[in-house]
């Protein structure tokens, strides 16, 4: 056995023994300005993505993106960087933002047919896992993703949440008595709407998901469970950073206290408890929920016990946030802009004699309204940031362009609706835009699809359209608004995956008189 690795090593370690701890060091720091110097120049200059365009700093290393994520401003970055370099950025060494139009069906639809490549898929990394490793609508691979659709998908067609249109009228009403009673104990008090919507939304999926509600408006306060959801959001967000770097994020999780990870525990286990209790009451004997169609399905091609609490987890954050956080943005845009609400209350108004008349049928038919919920999507997209996607093995073809495998793919809704090559005066909030202006007519309007698109867009989109028009409604039909001045800019945001909403601050007056309606409603 030869003896010269022996004294190769003998010789390392000697050299290291002559050397101060801050010439170690130095010499470690060193090593380091070499390696990330070398892997930048790589990245940079012969990485396969080297093509696209994007500043090269975000081609070398992944620190901008992780500021972003840190200080909540990743949405408009994005903006700022497509209106830079055009439709398509490499916004980091193995990733692309996409703002054209066109791009939606080639990263999350099914793709173009007779190109190269398959569609991407999405990037399960980013996804996580859920509490107890049972995959929901989101996580779930395609083959039982595919199975969880077929069962979910009936329980938000339009004629399942028409036999539910009573509930949504229940919280409806509700959240207006609510505010009615607030203001007749005192006429100058203000009220926080985005506390009124998410009280309403958490009730309404609270009563549709395990058939009892979370209380919220009887008692106007946020239930525990909701202060968990929200508490976790931007914590949740940052902590995703160290994914990036598995060695931090082994060395995290091993250093990490037991019961530091106790709210998302806590939220979970709120979700295991009710649907036990749904569970036990069996069918329903009035009206049909959410659990209808579950307990519904032949034995072996239904939820397991597991699934259907991920399941009755994840509904309890995407079916409730996302459609107050519209709520919330489009009421400030329409106190912003007094001439939109004008028109939308006058239309509201001039349709209904009294507001137990709405349906969610004739609220669909509304075309004002219809062009104002389209515009505050357009502005204010409950999921401002991008679903990251991710090419196979054989590449994508996204918009003519061949992309590499393992190619991390996105639409960033705002930067996307916001491209001044979409949308005429993008920053503007302007319903005719949806109502065949002229001045509009070379608006990109397919590029707004706030739902995404494909196998996987959300299933309950029809839900969020139905419960939006009602409780908008309702509240513009019974008030007049003023937006207090503490609650002006009030879209100056953070992102951390959603939006951090800050108060939205209004004075309310009972409507002193309606339209007489224009018409009759078969």
């Amino acid at each position: 056995m030869s003896s010269t690795p022996l004294r190769e090593h003998s010789a390392v370690g000697k050299l290291f023994h002559t050397l101060s701890i801050s010439q170690v060091l130095a010499l470690v720091a060193a090593l380091l300005i070499v390696r990330f110097s070398v892997r930048a120049i790589c990245r940079i200059w012969f990485h396969p993505l080297s093509k696209f365009p994007g500043p090269k700093l975000r081609a070398a290393t992944r620190i901008p993106s992780h500021i972003e994520v840190w200080k909540g401003n990743k949405h408009h970055r994005f903006a700022a960087l497509h209106r830079r370099y055009g439709h398509v950025v490499r916004v980091n060494h193995d990733e692309l933002s996409w703002t054209e139009p066109n791009a939606w069906k080639d990263i999350y639809g099914h793709g173009t047919k007779g190109t190269p490549g398959s569609a991407p898929h999405k990037h399960w990394l980013r996804y996580g896992q859920t509490m107890n490793g049972s995959p929901n609508l989101i996580q779930a691979r395609d083959v039982d993703h595919n199975r969880q659709r077929k069962i979910f998908t009936p329980a938000f067609s339009d004629r399942a949440l028409k036999q539910q249109e009573s509930l949504f009228i229940k919280y409806t009403n509700q959240l207006v008595s609510k505010l009615k009673e607030g203001i007749e104990d005192n006429p100058t008090k203000s009220f926080d709407m985005v506390r009124m919507f998410n009280f309403t939304t958490f009730d309404i999926m609270g009563d549709l998901t395990f058939g009892e509600p979370l209380h919220m408006l009887s008692n106007a306060e946020y239930d525990p469970w909701v202060s968990i959801i929200f508490s976790s959001i931007k914590i949740g967000s940052r902590l995703r950073i160290m994914v990036y770097y598995h060695w931090i994020w082994r060395a995290f999780k091993l250093i990490t206290p037991k019961g530091s990870n106790r709210k998302r525990y806590s939220h979970f286990q709120h979700s295991v408890t009710r649907v036990t209790k749904r569970l036990e009451k069996g069918r329903a004997t009035e009206g049909i929920d959410l659990w209808d169609f579950v307990l519904a399905q032949k034995e072996g091609k239904g939820l397991t016990r597991g699934e259907m609490d991920s399941n009755a987890s994840l509904f309890m954050i995407a079916g409730t946030e996302t459609t107050a956080t519209l709520l919330s943005g489009l009421l400030y845009k329409l106190l912003e802009k007094p001439v939109c609400m004008t028109k939308l209350v006058e239309e509201i108004r001039g349709a209904f004699s009294s507001s137990d008349d709405m349906t969610i049928e004739q609220l669909a038919s509304l075309p004002y309204f219809a062009a104002c919920i389209k515009e505050a999507l357009r502005l204010y997209p409950p999921v401002p940031l991008g679903l990251p996607r991710v090419t196979p093995e054989n590449g994508s073809t996204v918009c003519g362009q061949f992309i590499p495998p393992n190619t991390i793919c996105m639409i960033p809704q705002y930067a996307m609706y916001t491209h001044p090559e979409n949308f005429r005066n993008p920053l503007q909030f302007l319903p005719e835009r949806w109502l065949g202006d002229p001045a509009y007519e070379d608006d990109q309007r397919q590029c707004l699809q706030p739902f995404s698109v494909g196998s996987r867009d959300c299933v309950g989109k029809n839900l969020a359209y139905h419960e939006m028009r009602l409780v908008m409604a309702k509240v513009l039909y019974a008030f007049d608004f003023e937006l207090e001045p503490e609650s002006e800019k009030w879209t100056e945001q953070e992102t951390y995956i959603l939006w951090q909403k800050k108060p939205l601050m209004c004075k309310l007056k009972a409507a002193r008189y309606t339209h007489k309606a224009q018409h009759t409603h078969e």
